[in-house]
């Protein structure tokens, strides 16, 4: 099936092709949250005599159970283009704690960290523990009182806050962890717009005790949110439609593209409705040949 455009998607539609900007509670862990959400939904477009269900939910990088914030959770098919976040820059808020006074050239020993820096994940980790390079795009320290600094950190993917606090405060000579961490960015969702588990909820009951849409389309935007960062490649909708039965985008159903050969690519309908990922491997300009070769279909 080949979507209607974002902007004249139904509820039950936007539901099973959506993101929801999620701000994570401390307590579980994300995927309990993500599996939660999962399961309003799913109630949800039961109550309404939908009979979909999700099947998926995935989620926009890992928080630990006490960790806060920025959660963006991509809803059925849209789950299928999870690996949007794999790269995606975070960006956190937390508290170091000194074990001691800081020295007084404390802001440019942090400063030091910023570029590419070396981890080992910690002891606790799922990941095999082995020193890898991750980039600080961004360190900034926000306030600083007594033995305690708030710190903003914009990072690449995989990195360990918790260590880097550690580290910061070996190079201080006073030692150092985390406190609270917030995380308040991840790619192109942040904090301006988050959702509540509370909100959404609130928002599905709206739609099915009072057949009002208006919360739920300010709560879940359409799944094409989380796929802006990619060029796109526009088809025609009779491409579309071979899409979805596993055909590759050919050049002659290209209608336009701003991409590069090379280049991972979002195809999309004349109207923004996605339709898959892929990556363009031959000429969009051509009278035949293979012009976009799959890699995740969302139709």
């Amino acid at each position: 099936m080949v979507r209607d455009s974002p902007e004249h998607r139904s509820p039950a539609d936007l539901l099973t092709f959506g993101v929801v900007n999620l701000d994570k509670p401390p307590g579980p862990s994300a995927h309990q949250v993500a599996a939660w959400v999962r399961d309003a939904v799913d109630d949800a477009l039961d109550a309404a005599g939908d009979d979909r269900t999700l099947g998926r939910v995935a989620h926009g990088g890992t928080l630990d159970p006490k960790v806060t914030g920025c959660l963006p959770i991509l809803l059925g098919d849209a789950a299928r283009a999870a690996r949007v976040f794999d790269d995606a820059v975070k960006e956190y808020v937390t508290i170091l704690e000194l074990h001691d006074q800081a020295p007084p050239d404390f802001d440019s020993i942090v400063a030091e960290f910023e570029g590419e820096i070396y981890q080992k994940p910690p002891r606790k980790s799922a990941v095999k523990r082995r020193l890898r390079s991750r980039t600080i795009h961004a360190l900034d320290v926000l306030e600083r009182h007594d033995r305690r600094a708030l710190l903003r950190v914009r990072c690449g993917s995989g990195t360990y806050v918790r260590k880097l606090c550690h580290d910061i405060g070996l190079a201080l000579g006073t030692g150092a962890h985390m406190g609270e961490l917030r995380r308040t960015a991840t790619g192109d969702f942040d904090d301006r717009d988050l959702v509540t588990m509370e909100d959404l909820v609130d928002a599905l009951a709206e739609w099915t005790d009072n057949d009002d849409e208006t919360w739920l389309h300010e709560t879940v935007a359409p799944a094409e949110r989380a796929l802006a960062g990619y060029p796109t490649v526009t088809i025609a909708p009779s491409a579309a439609r071979e899409v979805a039965h596993g055909a590759p985008v050919y050049a002659p159903g290209v209608i336009e593209t701003d991409a590069e050969q090379g280049a991972d690519v979002c195809c999309v309908t004349p109207d923004g409705a996605a339709v898959c990922l892929g990556r363009l491997v031959g000429d969009p300009d051509a009278d035949s040949g293979v012009a976009v070769e799959l890699e995740r279909v969302l139709v």
